[in-house]
């Protein structure tokens, strides 16, 4: 495939490269190239913290491990910087400049010139202010600049046979929040296990979201899986969230659109 070699070969200019690894579709297949490209040279490193959904950690470990990369763990503390847990619309900006602020000197020490994001092509034409942390950090973008969209990143990665090809997206748990709603460690691992208890209950959702607003807990399904939740024990589902400190648990008829929360935020 013509794009896996352009990236291949865009990764393969240098020397050394640090790749900031979330275990996303996108950053896992710029590990595996880089790692196609450079062998030892590549090193991926992910950030744990709180906001990280539970089982990501996991995922990128083991997706690490399949691809053969050195993976390593930081722990990184958005949490500490009360212009993030303020929750401001350009939260993101704060996280990401929490993320290269310690991967920087992490790749002085590694000897690598360069680090590495998934930002794809299709991110750019949406509202991610971590986008410009990074600008700001020279992190390079191997996907956004080579035109690589979101379906061409699913379509390599299947070629190259990843078994993660079609993972779904998992934004960080701080996503689940609305502006301006205080976020605190509790609250994301709340939301997390709230998530985690709707994908044990309903399997067959690929993508879902519980948002988070105040103790209410919104659930956005695809509405074709409406019938299939409510076919199912309602009564133990909301037993299981009110267990956790939610009081009101509703179903958005809307269905799940990823960004949702984002409506509120002015159109350019």
């Amino acid at each position: 495939m013509e794009k896996y070699y352009q990236l291949r070969q865009f990764l393969g200019q240098y020397d050394r490269v640090l790749i900031a690894y979330s275990g996303g579709v996108d950053s896992t297949l710029v590990a595996k190239v880089a790692y196609d490209a450079l062998g030892e040279r590549a090193i991926a490193v992910t950030a744990n913290s709180p906001s990280l959904f539970p089982t990501e950690l996991e995922d990128a470990k083991e997706q690490a491990k399949t691809i053969g990369i050195a993976h390593l763990i930081i722990q990184t503390q958005e949490l500490a910087d009360p212009r993030y847990h303020s929750n401001p619309p350009d939260r993101c900006y704060f996280c990401k400049s929490e993320l290269y602020d310690k991967l920087l000197p992490l790749a002085k020490q590694l000897h690598c010139p360069v680090i590495c994001d998934g930002v794809n092509a299709d991110d750019l034409g949406d509202y991610r202010p971590g986008i410009k942390a990074a600008k700001e950090r020279s992190v390079v973008s191997p996907l956004a600049s080579l035109g690589i969209s979101k379906l061409e990143v699913r379509q390599i990665s299947r070629w190259l046979g990843l078994p993660w090809w079609d993972k779904p997206a998992q934004p960080c748990l701080s996503s689940r929040f609305p502006y301006g709603e205080v976020i605190t460690p509790q609250k994301l691992q709340r939301v997390g296990k709230a998530e985690y208890i709707l994908r044990q209950f309903l399997p067959e959702a690929r993508e879902l979201r519980v948002r988070s607003i105040g103790d209410s807990a919104r659930i956005e399904i695809a509405r074709e899986l409406f019938p299939l939740l409510l076919s199912r024990d309602i009564n133990a589902l909301t037993q299981a969230l009110r267990e956790l400190g939610f009081t009101n648990i509703s179903l958005d008829l809307e269905g799940f659109r990823s960004g949702k929360l984002n409506d509120i935020l002015p159109q350019k």
